[in-house]
């Protein structure tokens, strides 16, 4: 066997971006430590100083960074500057994991195609904030989560993955949240990994897996 053959293959490099708990990052952390995950965390960066995601990476041995957008004038600066601090990192893959900005499309097209979101809700339904108020409001009998790619649409690019749990009676919007974050830390890891793998792309305004266009809502866990 060559030298070539036998010398490890290279990980995916991927950096996080977040602005609070960090329980999304938490499920990649611990994902990572897994021989077996083909993608590694290169660096876990927030806007905010006292979000607790970044004592998560600090504890796992990840490197961490903190860029105020309060130090910047509008957000188009702030949006440059993070670009140059992830890019600092070489990322193949940029993962936001409960980073409450909204992004340029500077910033959007700058990882086009590398940039992933997770979103409460069964996309396209429910784009934007309160989504779990919004399937009780409206007397849904199931509500979940979606894994997409984003750009510069809100919540508006290829859905990959969605995992739906049922609403029960009595619901709550903070108790389905519980229930739907349950699944989001199954399918936001799962991702990662399928792209890590090289098995999925963002084609267009769509999603490819395995050499298939996926549904416009994407697959289903």
């Amino acid at each position: 066997m060559s030298a070539d053959s036998s010398s490890p293959t290279r990980k995916c490099r991927a950096v996080v971006l977040i602005s609070g708990s960090g329980s999304n990052l938490q499920t990649f952390l611990d994902a990572a430590a897994n021989a077996e995950c083909e993608y590694a965390v290169e660096a876990v960066i927030s806007n905010k100083a006292d979000a607790y995601g970044l004592t998560r990476a600090q504890n796992a041995g990840v490197s961490t960074e903190v860029l105020s957008h309060k130090d910047f004038a509008d957000r188009d600066s702030f949006d440059r500057a993070m670009v140059k601090l992830i890019d600092s990192y070489e990322p193949d893959l940029v993962i936001l994991a409960g980073f409450m900005r909204i992004l340029t499309p500077d910033f959007v097209r700058h990882y086009s195609g590398r940039l992933l979101n997770i979103h409460p809700s069964l996309l396209p339904k429910y784009q934007g904030l309160h989504t779990h108020k919004r399937a009780l409001e409206a007397g849904d009998d199931e509500h979940g989560a979606t894994v997409h790619f984003v750009t510069e649409e809100l919540d508006g690019g290829p859905p990959i993955l969605q995992a739906a749990v049922p609403i029960e009676t009595g619901d709550t919007p903070e108790l389905l949240a519980q229930r739907v974050l349950v699944q989001e830390h199954k399918i936001y890891p799962q991702v990662a990994q399928w792209f890590a793998q090289g098995r999925l792309r963002m084609v267009g305004d769509r999603a490819e897996f395995d050499g298939e266009l996926l549904p416009r809502s994407g697959l289903r866990l």
